[in-house]
């Protein structure tokens, strides 16, 4: 928890530096997105994960060449055994350290006493070999103590491992294509939410412009309204009235303006900059042109859709490979004696060896781990085929969303430009005494509500532009 909150901490240290480094105005869309891409930090996490994943696949590879060892060992002991095993790894043993001294003397003392005649010997040797062979031989028993130096160098390596390595290999290669998929469409992603912030800003602006066009007209309205009532022409609740509207129309004005301020910080975040303002765009956001063969071919969810069948592939390979025997190869070289390196190759020795290993029953964990794997693999073929059906339907929906988007938006254009011209007349007919100031300030509400729909049909219709420019791969990669 503490790393984490660590980690959160020194991002956002890095974040607000980078905000004080720079300050974009006027910034295109163009080049925010080769800003973004470099900058975002989600971006760069993802880039590190690749990393993680290209270094995991050269470990998988690195099995197939083995282990190399050297060790080097420096002991002191006056253990019996571990005296006698230095001696042998020393090739220095003699029958001395077999406690030979002791036996030998208990020997001579009995031919002494046979003074020269065998028989007497041997009938002495078979009354007392209970007794000499019951000897506990100093040298043997208490050696004195000694050093040790060994120096050796191991080299296993597998040689046949049913096919394990291959497809531990092969997976993990996979994987990381797998995470290459992954910032792709984290790139798609950021490429959506800093394009859609930009039309967002654009039409917040178009909005704001709207809006403090409409104050100024009710500005106009109020100074009509107070002439017409030092004329008598007009009442107070007129005045009060048209004041409650540019009080409500201002409220409207300060909260848009507050959208704008968070769609730059927004807009910040995405590209670690401050970003004060950008060029804005005053069209639509073009439609892009989609064929079922390139949807397949690049659309990410079904490339990662397929891409993992082919892991599941893999994986009843691996499977599979655990029904076979493993087979390694082993060999040391080393040297031992009293002194490091002391006549190394005089002392050398060596050892080489195979070794079969193969696995007959294990309460039947591989066959079902098989089954599972097999399974899996069809699951994921399911899953393939319903990815396709699914984005192709989405497509589908969205392509025909954007179609009616787009009639939505050219009828509600001319429905505010009629909203516009009937305010200005009934501004007019109020002036005349025709029409009384509720009548104008009706009008007026309604002009401002078909802007409100003009422009949330445009956002909607812009947001679902980028969603399928997502889905098709068509961002600016």
């Amino acid at each position: 928890m503490i790393l984490k909150r660590s980690f959160t901490f020194l991002l956002s240290i890095v974040y607000f530096h980078n905000l004080q480094a720079q300050e974009l105005t006027d910034l295109s869309l163009e080049n925010a997105l080769k800003i973004m891409k470099n900058n975002n930090l989600e971006l760069k996490i993802s880039k590190f994960n690749e990393r993680i994943k290209v270094h995991e696949a050269k470990i998988a590879s690195g099995y197939n060449y083995g282990k190399l060892d050297v060790k080097l060992q420096a002991l002191r002991s006056n253990d019996a055994g571990n005296m006698f095993g230095f001696k042998l790894k020393s090739r220095e043993a003699s029958f001395q350290d077999f406690g030979f001294s002791d036996f030998m003397g208990a020997i001579g003392q009995g031919a002494q006493q046979a003074n020269g005649d065998f028989g007497a010997f041997s009938q002495g040797l078979a009354q007392q070999g209970d007794d000499i062979l019951a000897i506990q031989p100093k040298d043997l028993n208490f050696p004195d103590a000694r050093n040790h130096f060994q120096t050796t160098l191991t080299y296993m390596v597998p040689l046949y491992t049913g096919g394990k390595l291959d497809q531990y290999g092969k997976i993990t290669t996979a994987l990381t294509y797998m995470s290459q998929l992954d910032t792709e469409k984290l790139l798609n992603e950021k490429v959506f939410q800093t394009t859609k912030t930009f039309y967002d800003i654009s039409l917040i602006k178009q909005y704001i412009e709207n809006l403090s066009s409409i104050v100024v007209n009710i500005d106009q309205l109020e100074q009509i309204v107070k002439s017409m009532k030092e004329e008598g022409f007009a009442k107070e609740i007129d005045e009060l009235e048209v004041k409650a509207r540019r009080s409500e129309a201002q409220s409207m004005l300060t909260q848009a303006t507050y959208n704008k301020e968070l769609a730059y910080q927004y807009l910040s975040f995405l590209l670690n900059q401050d970003v004060k303002s950008i060029q804005t765009l005053n069209k639509l956001a073009p439609m892009p042109k989609s064929n079922k063969e390139e949807l397949s071919t690049n659309n990410l969810d079904i490339q990662k859709a397929e891409l993992g069948l082919k892991i599941t592939d893999m994986a009843i390979k691996l499977e599979k490979s655990k029904f076979l025997p493993t087979v390694g190869a082993f060999g040391e070289y080393g040297s031992s004696d009293n002194k490091p390196f002391n006549d190394f190759t005089k002392k050398d020795f060596y050892t080489v060896g195979l070794q079969l290993e193969w696995n007959l029953f294990n309460g039947d964990i591989d066959r079902h781990n098989l089954e599972k794997a097999k399974i899996e693999n069809m699951k994921v073929q399911d899953q393939v085929i319903l990815a396709k059906a699914g984005i192709s339907l989405q497509v589908k929906k969205l392509t025909t969303n954007i179609r009616s988007k787009d009639a939505e938006i050219e009828s509600l254009e001319t429905q505010y430009e009629f909203a516009e011209k009937v305010y200005e007349n009934y501004e007019g007919r109020y002036q005349e005494g025709i029409s009384s100031i509720s009548d104008v300030l009706i009008k007026q509400s309604k002009e401002l509500e078909v802007l409100l729909k003009l422009l949330t049909a445009k956002n909607d219709r812009n947001a679902k532009v980028f969603e399928l420019t997502s889905i098709l791969n068509k961002g600016e990669n």
